[in-house]
């Protein structure tokens, strides 16, 4: 399918702008939009095959950078067996977007997990949150470049590659210069500690 560039702004998020994202998720496709992070090339976190598609955007077989986004700590229950109390008074308080690693996970495919583990955010980002609301499910991100390549911190440094070979870019955020940084990444050990992977 060809690449459909929304064409209305963000601000209002409008009603058919989003039923146009929710048709290219449902049919397998990929998105590239910014995150409450950094610009990312999403798809269904339900859909193996939309997963395979990004896997091959990114040339790499590596599960590692995928990470879940959910839009509330509800959905999250949803594909996790436990969350730690710990975890959801840390996620209402943390300054930074946080990433946490979770070791018991469900409903999601083998092809989002790394040793049966799976990294998921909580968004707070409101654009997010509405792509998230509307598919109804969980969506799987990457930081959009080629996997030899750095991150992007704005739209600007997003390759012509990337661009290329997804089926919907997303206006919003495009002309914003303030450069954006992954998110904070975390996970509990063996013996119950909180431990920082990337701060």
């Amino acid at each position: 399918m060809d690449a459909i560039t929304l064409q209305k702004t963000t601000s209002t998020f409008e009603k058919d702008y989003f039923e146009d994202i929710l048709k290219i998720l449902e049919d397998d496709g990929t998105i590239l939009f910014p995150t409450d992070t950094i610009w990312s090339v999403g798809c269904d976190a339900t859909n193996a095959v939309a997963i395979e598609r990004i896997k091959k955007l990114k040339q790499t077989n590596n599960t590692d950078s995928l990470i879940v986004l959910v839009d509330s700590i509800e959905m999250l229950k949803r594909y996790v067996e436990e969350v730690h109390p710990r975890l959801e008074t840390l996620m209402m308080f943390h300054t930074r977007p946080m990433t946490v690693i979770y070791n018991q996970t469900k409903d999601l495919p083998e092809n989002a997990l790394t040793d049966e583990k799976v990294a998921i955010r909580v968004v707070n980002d409101p654009f997010c949150q509405r792509i998230i609301r509307t598919l109804g499910k969980p969506i799987i991100t990457t930081s959009a470049n080629i996997k030899t390549q750095p991150f992007p911190t704005i739209f600007g440094e997003i390759s012509s590659e990337v661009i290329r070979n997804v089926d919907y870019i997303a206006r919003h955020r495009r002309t914003d210069k303030t450069p954006q940084q992954p998110s904070v990444i975390v996970r509990y050990d063996g013996k119950g500690e909180l431990v920082f992977v990337r701060e």
